[in-house]
């Protein structure tokens, strides 16, 4: 599991957990199955503005807090890590390329269903 699929995970949680129906669940002809509703966008600020630390953090701007908010390890490895698998193959962490990193995690949880600030995206 990449570190863009980890954070996605801790911030849609459940959400992304309930639109995967059990491995038991009987199956249900397409021509029976009413069409799924959209799944409702996940807040993204509301969530990570809930979470234990986030008053003690920057996670609205910086990667290293998101990520620590997260509980996920905010070393140099892992955010060049993450930076690549965004698409960033020349990361080497200095300040310019973090908010930018940060802002890619933005964008890429606005396009896999989460609802982010403009402030966040740009």
């Amino acid at each position: 599991m990449g570190f863009f699929s980890k954070i996605k995970d801790a911030i849609f949680g459940s959400k992304a957990q309930a639109a995967t129906p059990p491995a038991d669940a009987p199956a249900i002809p397409m021509a029976e199955a009413a069409p799924a509703p959209a799944p409702e966008p996940v807040d993204v600020e509301a969530v990570l503005g809930g979470m234990n630390g986030a008053a003690d953090l920057n996670w609205q701007s910086s990667i290293v807090d998101l990520m620590k908010l997260l509980g996920i390890d905010a070393s140099f490895e892992n955010r060049k890590a993450l930076a690549q698998e965004l698409g960033d193959a020349d990361y080497s962490g200095s300040a310019e390329e973090n908010i930018a990193l940060h802002k890619a995690v933005m964008k890429g949880l606005a396009e896999n269903g989460g609802r982010v600030p403009a402030s966040m995206l740009d």
